[in-house]
């Protein structure tokens, strides 16, 4: 029972990447546990292999439309998950550090159903894979979504790698997209458009959201910015300012001549004319 507490306290704990991972795993013990069962009963294939993977024939899928995304949680053997596992971890937890873990759950689903879909179109539409059967499993897609969207979002971030030194993330990304590239004609052909289609999705989706909020962010801040106006030039004429200074010159002695007066008599021996121009003057 403190086992089983302890996995429980430690699930709960965990962030959704790591959960992610929990869950992948689970479900690979499962699934292959029940196959040593089916396999004591001379069984072929898994039950949950059957029920779970997503078949390229879209006649299944009419019948289990929820493998389009269970298939992101099963895998093919133990080097499949612990590479899944090891690139989910590393490129998971760095892509929460800038986004939100909601948004990593989403990336994971989303990109696994676009993935789901651009399988079955390869397996439906190109002639390469007339004739065949074949089921895709794997988080693959859902890794590649998170992997290309974080590199979209930032592309010069650098990662140290042993060996290689820092390298940048659309670099990676260049290679990673290059291998899927490859291998759309090899024996994984299926898979590798799975990984086109999530890699797809994490690209869009980042590149939208910024675009939009550039935008949104523009139109605020423009707003608020003020508004220059044009430059005028002012053309001043000679006849004018030679009036403007003889008329200063006139109220500046006036009102030494009304200033004279006060000293001499007091404010009250002003006139009402003077007292309305001293009172014009000091509110200049």
């Amino acid at each position: 029972m403190d086992f089983i507490n302890k996995i429980k306290y430690r699930f709960n704990t965990a962030n959704i990447i790591e959960k992610l991972i929990y869950i992948n795993v689970g479900v690979f013990a499962v699934s292959l546990l029940i196959l040593v069962v089916q396999g004591l009963y001379r069984g072929q294939v898994s039950y949950i292999v059957q029920w779970f993977s997503l078949d390229g024939d879209l006649n299944e899928l009419l019948t289990q439309p929820w493998t389009l995304i269970s298939y992101g949680f099963l895998h093919s053997g133990f080097i499949h998950l612990l590479f899944n596992m090891i690139g989910l971890y590393f490129i998971g937890n760095l892509f929460i550090q800038y986004f939100t873990q909601k948004q990593a759950l989403q990336f994971y689903l989303l990109g696994t159903l676009f993935g789901g879909f651009f399988y079955l179109f390869s397996q439906n539409y190109f002639p390469l894979f007339e004739g065949s059967s074949s089921r895709l499993v794997g988080a693959s897609a859902g890794v590649s979504a998170i992997f290309i969207g974080l590199a979209t979002y930032m592309p010069n971030y650098q990662i140290n790698i042993r060996l290689l030194g820092y390298i940048k993330l659309w670099h990676l990304a260049a290679v990673w997209l290059a291998f899927d590239v490859v291998g759309l004609i090899g024996p994984n052909g299926g898979g590798s458009f799975s990984h086109l289609g999530g890699s797809l999705f994490g690209f869009l989706y980042v590149n939208q959201a910024s675009n939009k909020k550039l935008d949104i962010f523009g139109s605020l801040f423009s707003m608020f910015k003020k508004k220059e106006k044009p430059l005028q030039t002012v053309y001043k004429s000679k006849t004018n300012l030679k009036k403007k200074t003889t008329l200063v010159a006139n109220n500046q002695k006036e009102i030494d001549a009304i200033l004279d007066k006060i000293s001499k008599s007091g404010y009250d021996t002003l006139t009402k004319a003077e007292k309305d121009f001293l009172f014009k003057q000091g509110k200049k």
